[in-house]
């Protein structure tokens, strides 16, 4: 990246870091519980979220891997947190999908639709993998802002599931710059107007694949409950964008990806920081990557 370039880019701000916090939460529990405050809808609208986190969360890893080697300073600090902290999310969703019985739903055969698609991406090559993360990067952080914002969401779960999103949620916000501060290094000999065009096609299609898997996974497992048809469309729709719904509530911030010169901390979200760091405080971790 040239000087110039370098000094009319944004990033990150210098006092926002990552910080890992290995906490284990859901391990074991009732099998088939609508953990919703009942509605199932809505249960499977999250879970159908959980079962991506593992795998799409090793394809963020091995995406920002690849090119690591960019980074430099305060960003390879971050890139490094980043790799810890998407590896504990996998962690504790693997174990958060565990309450799923497998002999009720249907979490292998969407596991298995989810290693087809990841395969797909990873054909696609590094910068795309890379491309695809940062755009991913944008619907978790903005599906975390108003988590946090909303904690009411998860008013009705219990205590640890709740724990779970809103920590999650936490560290999301946290390194939500950093995969598209690498990538702006990536792509920084591109002209401006190809960057945006590449990084505005990237979302489109990101776009219309994220819902597809989402409506397409909660109604999978609405229909081993019994819901299916317009009940399970309904259902999977009013839990996403009805009053509300977390995609509701993040679309406004949604659609600022496409303001070219954007950047993820021109959300700044740094009071949510402030108000949650302290429930989830913990010595800093210092995982094997």
């Amino acid at each position: 990246m040239s000087p110039a370039l370098a000094k009319s880019v944004k990033t990150q701000p210098d006092d926002i870091t990552n910080h890992p916090r290995d906490i284990a939460f859901v391990r074991g529990g009732p099998k088939n519980e609508a953990w919703a405050g009942g509605d199932r809808a809505k249960t499977a609208v999250f879970n159908a979220l959980s079962i991506t986190f593992p795998p799409g969360e090793r394809f963020f890893i091995d995406a920002v891997k690849h090119y690591r080697g960019l980074a430099s300073g305060k960003l390879a600090d971050d890139v490094k947190d980043f790799i810890i902290q998407e590896s504990l999310h996998t962690r504790e969703h693997i174990a958060f999908n565990q309450l799923m019985d497998p002999e009720h739903y249907p979490v292998a055969a969407i596991e298995a639709i989810l290693a087809e698609r990841m395969k797909i991406g990873r054909s696609k090559g590094p910068l795309a993998m890379l491309m695809i993360t940062t755009a991913l990067e944008h619907f978790t952080a903005i599906l975390a802002d108003a988590a946090l914002r909303h904690p009411e969401t998860f008013e009705d779960a219990p205590e640890e599931i709740r724990n779970l999103w809103l920590w999650h949620s936490l560290e999301e916000t946290e390194h939500k710059a950093v995969a598209f501060d690498l990538m702006q290094r990536v792509i920084a000999d591109m002209p401006a107007w190809r960057r945006y065009l590449l990084r505005a096609r990237v979302m489109i299609i990101t776009t219309t694949l994220f819902h597809m898997n989402i409506l397409t996974f909660a109604r999978m497992l609405l229909k081993a409950d019994g819901i299916t048809g317009w009940a399970a469309w309904r259902g999977v729709l009013g839990a996403m964008y009805g009053k509300g719904g977390l995609f509701r509530l993040a679309l406004p911030a949604y659609f600022d990806w496409y303001r070219p010169g954007f950047h993820p901390w021109d959300h700044d979200n740094r009071d949510l920081l402030a108000k949650w760091r302290p429930l989830f405080e913990t010595p800093s971790v210092a995982a094997a990557e």
